[in-house]
């Protein structure tokens, strides 16, 4: 791969190369990007859904649109960091194109924005509940109907790829979604395949998948705009390099920012915790300025600032340091995995995990959140496989009357259709998945 290629400001649609060097500085291709995302309703609707704890009636818990702003700021760090380093190995970047290192910046910023942009309610276990409806539950009646590929995009749905999908699907009179650059898109990838073969590897560019059916043409196009070499199994790239700085920002966000709401929450002892974040931040804690800090919230945000800041330049180190294996697509783990600091990460993950992912309030309301997802999706998906059919019910054509309207259409396959409908029930916010169930039971009139 080559960082020309990579940087692409192509849009979905375009006839001509955008050049670099011809941009407007004042507002550039990448940061249109981050301006489009953030001004969706799919972004909005990120306000509502769970980053950790489930419908948190609590100031201090962080939904996905905090968690994912929060995510962006980190991003634009470690892509300006990286950046100024990779234009210092690359000087014809900037000289020859009028790549700047802000570029960078400004890419993984965008791309981190949108990294969760295609989540259900509910948190992973939103992913988890639609997937077991047609894996366990009433859906497993459509997988005779359906290929292999289609039947395990839905039984294995996955949130990166909805978000592609939310990012470049065209619509009437909306061509290309939100016609982002591909280089952009790129850095969104995650996990550049199919569906299946699922998990062919240990690396870390198949762990998941990144993209539907529905959306193979488009992926396609964008990962040879990019250079993106193509891997051993069909329908998988080689990660885009940048998408391991939007990793990295999303694992140390969720590593430190996590940990933190668990402490405001009182799952976790505030002794206990801050002697985990000072591990990591041993060797560059203002000791005096800490011992001045009287109130928990102070000590806990100066040592948040200061570990986050740690694993930014960390980060931007092993990035550095492994450039080129990550150019050939050979670099196969999360830059973090590779961090000095790998001890004590895993350390304060498995201390969340134990107190924050597995606490009772966490649990109720997940196991809530499987009843009412599934619900909603026997709901709406029997309604339209009926009406498709030509046997709706009464009860279907009402039920059809609460569904948005780009949502209603039965005249696609069988998968269009059950994948719009999943993708409607994940587009939905915690507390409108509530809404709708009640409606839906009865128990709201």
């Amino acid at each position: 791969m080559n960082w020309e290629q990579l940087l692409s400001l192509r849009r979905f649609g375009d006839t001509h190369k955008r050049l670099r060097k011809e941009q407007d500085e004042t507002r550039l291709g990448f940061e249109v990007d981050y301006d489009r995302i953030i001004f969706s309703s799919a972004f909005r609707s990120l306000q509502d859904k769970t980053q950790v704890i489930p419908l948190s009636k609590t100031d201090f818990v962080h939904t996905r649109l905090t968690h994912s702003l929060e995510v962006s700021v980190v991003g634009r760090s470690l892509g300006r960091s990286a950046g100024k380093e990779i234009i210092s190995r690359y000087p014809h970047l900037n000289q020859v194109h009028g790549y700047q290192f802000n570029d960078f910046g400004a890419i993984v910023a965008a791309a981190a924005l949108a990294h969760d942009i295609g989540n259900p309610p509910f948190g992973h276990s939103g992913e988890k509940a639609i997937g077991e409806f047609f894996q366990a539950g009433p859906g497993v009646a459509y997988k005779k109907d359906l290929s292999e590929k289609e039947y395990q995009d839905l039984v294995d749905f996955e949130g990166n790829a909805n978000g592609f999908k939310i990012l470049t699907e065209s619509r009437k009179g909306v061509e290309g979604g939100l016609r982002l650059s591909y280089a952009t898109l790129g850095a969104f990838l995650k996990y550049p395949k199919e569906s299946l073969p699922k998990k062919p590897t240990t690396h870390i560019a198949d762990k998941k998948y990144a993209c539907f059916q529905a959306s193979t043409e488009f992926f396609r196009e964008v990962a040879d705009e990019l250079g993106l070499l193509s891997r051993e199994h069909p329908g998988s790239f080689s990660r885009h390099p940048l998408t391991f700085l939007v990793e990295a920002a999303d694992d140390i966000c969720y590593t430190i920012i996590d940990f933190e709401d668990g402490i405001n929450l009182g799952l976790i002892p505030e002794d206990y915790a801050l002697e985990y974040l000072i591990k990591l931040v041993k060797d560059r804690i203002d000791t005096k300025k800490y011992h001045r800090l009287a109130h928990m919230e102070d000590r806990l945000s100066y040592l948040r600032a200061l570990a986050i800041s740690t694993l930014i330049q960390d980060a931007t180190r092993v990035f550095m340091e492994h450039e080129t294996e990550i150019i050939k697509g050979t670099f196969s783990t999360a830059l973090l995995e590779k961090s000095k600091y790998k001890a004590q990460v895993e350390d304060i993950l498995s201390l969340s995990a134990e107190r924050v992912y597995r606490s009772q309030e966490v649990i109720e309301k997940e196991i809530a959140g499987y009843r009412i997802i599934s619900d909603i999706l026997e709901a709406y998906s029997g309604a339209l496989v009926r009406t498709k059919k030509g046997n709706a019910t009464n009860y279907d054509k009402l039920i059809l009357t609460t569904l948005p309207e780009r949502f209603r259409d039965t005249s696609g396959s069988l998968y269009t259709l059950l994948l719009q409908c999943s993708c409607y029930v994940a587009s939905l916010s915690d507390s409108s998945a509530v809404h709708i169930h009640n409606k839906i039971t009865g128990k709201q009139l």
